[in-house]
Formats: C-alpha cells, structure tokens, sequence
C-alpha cells in the first residue's frame, strides 16, 4: 500500500533552501535569470557565513547543486540552463576556471 506523503515531508528541500543552517541565502536567488547574479550571491553569502562546515566555494557550489538536484524537476528547462550556467559563473568568480 502507497502512503500519502504529507506537504512537510515532501517540501524539506525547500526548508533546507530558505533556512540553511550554512549559508544565509537572498531571498528568491534561485529564480534571478542571470547566472553571474546567482554566482556573485552564492559566493557573497558563503563568505559572509560564519556557520558553514566547508570552505566557501564549496559551500556554494554545494548548495547550487542541492537546489539544482532537489528542485530541478520541477523547474523550467529554461531556468534550468540558467542555474547550469551558474555553475562555471561560480567557478569564475572564485577564480576556479
């Protein structure tokens, strides 16, 4: 027998998102249609963030991918290849090419 996931269980990613306990995000980051936007952001709040476990730019990193990975399926292709784009931005600005 199939189980109805209730709307708390099945939204956790987005609770990990808007409440990180690693990176303090601005709000709606995700859905700015400028990838170098989204890159400067990330790696604004990861350097900024006095709890994260990791160095900043994989905490970024690490949080583009989880947005990406969780929310991906849900998303338009178009922001899609926007948020894919991010990730060579986020490279760029951490001087990681």
């Amino acid at each position: 027998m199939s189980q109805k996931k209730s709307s708390k269980t099945k939204r956790w990613s987005a609770r990990v998102t808007k409440h990180s306990n690693a990176l303090d995000l601005e709000a709606d980051v995700f859905k700015s249609k400028d990838p170098h936007k989204i890159a400067l952001s990330l790696k604004r709040s990861a350097e900024h963030s006095k709890r994260r476990k990791a160095k900043p730019y994989q905490s970024a990193m690490s949080m583009l991918n989880f947005y990406i990975n969780r929310a991906g399926k849900n998303l338009p292709q178009k922001q899609k290849r926007v948020l894919e784009k991010s990730k060579d931005e986020l490279r760029d600005v951490f001087g990681r090419a």
